[in-house]
């Protein structure tokens, strides 16, 4: 039985990868400041699976140490997901203490207690400016790529696209954390991946639309509240593949029993071309599943690091651990619905009344 320790153990991925763990009989530590809404219901989830629950908030490395015992595996899952932080200024403090720092804290924690790290990191590396610069084509409900290059085309985004460029604040924190794992890694023989991740959604999402788009939209619809589509115009176009939680937590347990032959690997986890879809796609996939409509407005201007289209390439990490997602775009649309449907009282007080 190993001992697994997840930093943001009680958010969406933390607490999905807990209840996992769990299952295959390993000790389960998951750590959480619960600074976020819905928190307290993914700790009671947690909680109840088995895993131990600590207190704690990783700006603070004392509050690592409040581990016990060995710890053989860290799953850093911690950081504050929205691109939209920091925008403005006021929060930019916040996000680079809680995402690069934070982490850092984490990786030392690891060297010293000797455990291997799977780091969960974001597309929004990638510098949103060069992905809108690429040649794209309008067809009736998105934008598809019309020409190829370095680490770009049909495909979906890969490991060579060129990394210059501005990224956000959020993804220049996991980017910055991705090159200090890799120098902890090789610098101390640390066994650890980069898991880069496009949308993930499914079940127990807390569905804010800055952090999960397409669970945001679903709910709207079973709420009826009005939507829009902002940016590129205003037509819902612009597309992002999204990944259905259960297949990102088949991977991470395949990093995990192959952990030690890693040090600083990246691995491209996305829904791919297989799973994406455009807002507009995303509205009619919606109405279907609800049997609502919703009031929807058009706002023709882009906000900052928004993107026209992304998906991910995971060809290299099929070729590497055999993995590619196996739930589509509707399939994850369809299980968020089920599981809203049977936990009444978990939709009301994650997002309130409908309108």
């Amino acid at each position: 039985m190993a001992t697994i320790l997840i930093t943001g153990g009680c958010g969406f991925i933390g607490s999905n990868l807990a209840v996992a763990f769990r299952k295959r009989g390993d000790r389960v530590v998951a750590l959480d400041n619960l600074s976020r809404k819905g928190s307290e219901i993914l700790k009671e989830r947690v909680e109840a699976a088995g895993a131990e629950f600590v207190r704690g908030d990783i700006r603070n490395p004392a509050d690592l140490e409040q581990v016990a015992g060995p710890v053989d595996l860290m799953l850093e899952c911690s950081a504050e997901p929205s691109v939209l932080v920091g925008l403005d200024g006021n929060d930019a403090e916040f996000m680079v203490q809680n995402n690069l720092v934070g982490s850092l804290h984490c990786f030392e924690f690891a060297r010293k207690r000797k455990a291997a790290v799977i780091f969960l990191s974001t597309s929004r590396v990638y510098p949103y400016d060069g992905l809108n610069r690429q040649e794209y084509r309008e067809e009736a409900t998105r934008f598809v790529p019309a020409g190829t290059g370095p680490g770009f085309g049909p495909e979906g985004v890969g490991l060579d696209f060129p990394m210059d460029g501005a990224r956000s604040l959020y993804g220049a924190t996991k980017l910055a954390s991705e090159i200090m794992l890799q120098e902890y890694s090789r610098q101390y023989d640390l066994p650890a991946v980069i898991t880069r991740c496009g949308v993930v959604a499914g079940p127990w999402q807390l569905g804010k639309q800055d952090q999960g788009v397409f669970t945001y939209w679903l709910v709207s619809h079973m709420l009826q509240r009005p939507l829009a589509y902002i940016g590129f115009g205003g037509q819902g176009k612009q597309v992002r593949d999204l990944l259905h939680i259960d297949d990102l937590v088949d991977l991470v347990l395949r990093q995990a029993e192959r952990i030690g032959e890693f040090r600083g690997a990246v691995f491209p986890a996305g829904g791919s071309a297989f799973s994406s879809l455009s807002l507009r796609e995303a509205t009619d996939l919606c109405q279907r599943l609800t049997g609502r409509a919703v009031p929807l407005s058009a706002r023709p201007d882009n906000r900052p690091a928004d993107v026209i289209w992304f998906a991910t390439d995971n060809r290299r990490t099929t070729e590497r651990l055999g993995w590619k997602p196996t739930r589509d775009a509707e399939t994850v649309l369809r299980d968020i619905r089920d599981w809203l449907q049977t936990h009444p009282d978990l939709m009301a007080a994650i997002f309130g009344k409908p309108a």
